[in-house]
Formats: structure tokens, C-alpha cells, sequence
């Protein structure tokens, strides 16, 4: 009957050591969090309430469709006091953004990744805490310990499973083009390389002169919870993104 309860014992005690990974990130990651990044710095000169109009152009070129950005960056950058030009040429800026991907991933992309943790730490304290609490060493209890090991490594798995850090990334490329004053013309030199077949291929370099400068910057956001599902994360990064993308123009 002591063995017995011994048994009972060690086990709960073993599946909350090895349950305590699962737990862990069940509970520190319950809330949902989004981080926006942007790759480059963009700074737009200043300029009058005359000239603050913009041409917004916004693509989703990813398999996701539902995550929906042209709005809500029209909409944050209407909120900035901008007003939305249909013709780019009545526009003193262009925006064109492109959304590049939405990925899903375990790993956090923004900062350091993540360590292992639990399962093989656990398991060494977990062992030596049974054999303390069984008593010790004759070959029935020994086998007892190895049973509990084992049902606490199918509770790990199980546990593992169920609880899943999960993480969503959108990356959007920005191109920003602010019209230059009047007198004042910009060189735009672009370099293309056309493949033609598996040998062959075109050159074709291209200088005119435009009446922009133009900026180049990307953007990344992303949305982390347990269990995360990409309904949830969706509005959470076209929140992050079009904030950061609104947040360059004053």
C-alpha cells in the first residue's frame, strides 16, 4: 500500500516537471504580442498642409488575402491629416507597398531565439526526485521509477502537443517617392538583368530624370501567443504594419 502510494506520488510529481515546459509557455505567452520593425530609417522632409496629399498604392502578392493593409494604411495615413489623391500626379507623395509574405514559424525573427527548454534538465531532476521519494533502490522500485519516467515523457509529448509557441511574420518592402521643388530635377539610373532560357540573358540599364526622391525601407511585423491562429494574428500585423508605415509621414 506505501509503494502504492509512493507510486501515485512520484508520478504527479514527474508529470509536473515535464508538463512545467508547456506550462511555462502556456503562461507567459497567454496574451497575444505584436513587434513591427523597419529595416532602414526614412526621413521626409516637412511640408505645408498644401502639399500634404498622397497617392497610396498597396499590394498583397502573398497566398494570405485576408490580411487586409491597403485600408489601414489609407486609413492611419488619413488620420495624420493627409488627404488620399486617385491621380499620383496631383500627389506630392507616392506610396507603394508591397506585402512579400506571412510565415509561420517557432522561432522569434526579431530577437534572440528562443532555447530548449525543460526536457532534458527536467528529466535528470525528475529521476533523481522519484528515486528520493520511493526510497530508493531494490529492483522493484527501480522498475516502478522507470514506468513513472516514462509516463512522464508521454505526458512531455502530450503536453508538448497541445501547447505550441507560435509565431506569425508579415514583411512588407516600402517605396516611398516625395516630389521634389520646382527647378529642381533627381537622376534615376536603374539596372535590369533579363534571363532568357537557361544561357542567355538582357542588360538594360535605364537613366532619366524625375522629379522625385525616391526612399526605400522594409517592414516587418510580428505576432506571437500560444496557439496562435492566423485569424487572430491577421489584424493584429495589418495594425503593426500600418502603423509603422503611417508613422514616417508627419
Amino acid at each position: 500500500m506505501k509503494n502504492l502510494v509512493k507510486l501515485a506520488f512520484a508520478s504527479i510529481v514527474a508529470i509536473n516537471l515535464f508538463g512545467c515546459a508547456a506550462t511555462h509557455t502556456a503562461i507567459t505567452k497567454r496574451n497575444l504580442d505584436v513587434q513591427t520593425k523597419m529595416s532602414e530609417t526614412i526621413f521626409l522632409d516637412p511640408v505645408g498642409v498644401k502639399d500634404k496629399t498622397i497617392f497610396v498604392q498597396v499590394r498583397n502578392s502573398t497566398d494570405k488575402p485576408d490580411l487586409e493593409l491597403a485600408n489601414a494604411v489609407k486609413a492611419a495615413i488619413v488620420a495624420k491629416g493627409y488627404r488620399l489623391m486617385a491621380d499620383p500626379d496631383q500627389a506630392h507623395f507616392i506610396l507603394q507597398a508591397n506585402l512579400l509574405s506571412v510565415d509561420k514559424t517557432d522561432k522569434n525573427p526579431i530577437s534572440s531565439p528562443f532555447g530548449g527548454y525543460g526536457a532534458a534538465v527536467l528529466g535528470g531532476g525528475a529521476g533523481a526526485l522519484i528515486s528520493a521519494v520511493t526510497g530508493g533502490s531494490s529492483r522493484q522500485i527501480g522498475v516502478t521509477a522507470l514506468a513513472v519516467g516514462a509516463l512522464a515523457g508521454i505526458t512531455e509529448t502530450l503536453a508538448s502537443a497541445l501547447v505550441t509557441d507560435v509565431y506569425y511574420i508579415a514583411t512588407a518592402d516600402i517605396q516611398i517617392k516625395e516630389r521634389t521643388k520646382i527647378g529642381i530635377v533627381s537622376q534615376s539610373i536603374s539596372n535590369q538583368k533579363l534571363k532568357n532560357g537557361t544561357g542567355g540573358g538582357t542588360s538594360v540599364t535605364t537613366n532619366e530624370s524625375v522629379e522625385f526622391k525616391i526612399y526605400q525601407t522594409r517592414v516587418i511585423s510580428v505576432a506571437n501567443q500560444v496557439n496562435l491562429d492566423f485569424v487572430d494574428a491577421a489584424p493584429m500585423l495589418s495594425s503593426g504594419l500600418s502603423k509603422v508605415i503611417s508613422g514616417l509621414f508627419e
